[in-house]
């Protein structure tokens, strides 16, 4: 069941109220905002394409429309729908459904592997593995209304500090149970496909700066080069090379977006030795060489969710 503001019924009425909470919670802040590990988006008009590195999340869109593309895979979601994502994705996201009277609403929750693993361990629950390390689906209510009551407890210091835990934990169990249950479970899988690639991942972002030979890589996560690079193109689209390239345009694009230096400090801050080669493959990713693109940023609106990094849970 499709689950949207236009809905009858109790779902229609939990998301709105989801959509209320998250404008209240936005207004005077800038369009994201993180409260107590939850993070709440607003947007009155659609927002061009940014890149970032996606963390294991749910989002859940209350209002409106927005779009993720990895590499030639088109992801859309919009009101009702939720999108679940199992992996540190270079990801280019932009809101396509938003105006002042109807504005993009979204809800978000890191997930987190030790509360999915212990669900595991308790339930021996095995949903069926899913290929890709995200995916949409639409918000059953079993799904909306611990988000809604989660947000509601923001308004509630005492009931929160004895009943978080427990909603946030409902709302994994719900996404484990739920479409995406695979993809989920993975997340919580010490030994399975995404866990070998997210080991893979976070080597590449502590050293992207850095020369990378894959052989070293595949060492770090004891795995054959080939066993690597068919698991981590399975999951990303990308090759781990093509991954830390995507990795370091990013933050490239990032540095240049806070004036934190040229284009080529910038080049050599996240590990190009030549300027020109560094200028080609931005152009190439983005679309214009990098001054163009940072001026054409900064005059337009941009989806700042996709600029924010969101906090991981805690450990």
């Amino acid at each position: 069941m499709r689950a949207s503001s236009e809905s009858p019924g109790p779902a229609g009425a939990t998301l709105r109220e989801i959509g209320e909470r998250i404008a209240a919670l936005t207004a005077g802040h800038r369009q994201t905002r993180w409260v107590d590990g939850m993070g709440v988006f607003s947007s009155s008009t659609p927002t061009r394409p940014l890149g970032t590195i996606s963390h294991p999340a749910v989002s859940l869109v209350a209002q409106g429309a927005k779009r993720s593309i990895l590499a030639d895979r088109t992801f859309e979601y919009r009101a009702g729908d939720y999108l679940v994502v199992a992996l540190d994705l270079p990801l280019t996201s932009q809101v396509v459904s938003a105006s002042p009277e109807e504005p993009f609403q979204a809800f978000s929750m890191p997930l987190d592997a030790a509360v999915i693993a212990q669900l595991l361990i308790e339930t021996r629950h095995s949903p069926v593995p899913d290929g890709m390390p995200l995916a949409v689906s639409p918000a059953a209510p079993e799904v909306l209304d611990p988000v809604l009551r989660l947000l509601r407890l923001l308004d509630s210091p005492a009931d929160r500090h004895v009943l978080e835990d427990s909603v946030r934990r409902e709302i994994h169990w719900r996404l484990l149970t739920g479409p995406q249950g695979g993809l989920v479970r993975q997340i919580g899988m010490a030994d399975g496909r995404i866990a070998l690639v997210a080991r893979a991942i976070g080597w590449i972002k502590a050293h992207f700066d850095l020369p990378m030979r894959v052989q070293d890589l595949a060492d770090e996560v004891h795995v054959s080069v080939a066993t690597l690079n068919r698991h981590f193109r399975a999951a990303t689209t990308l090759s781990p090379l093509q991954y830390q390239k995507r990795l370091r345009l990013q933050h490239a694009r990032a540095r240049l977006l806070s004036g934190a230096g040229s284009a080529a400090s910038v080049a050599r801050e996240v590990g190009y030795d030549s300027a020109s080669q560094f200028s080609r493959e931005y152009g190439r990713l983005f679309g214009e060489p990098p001054g163009r693109d940072v001026d054409r940023l900064r005059s337009s609106p941009v989806s700042v969710d996709d600029a924010m990094p969101a906090p991981r849970p805690a450990r």
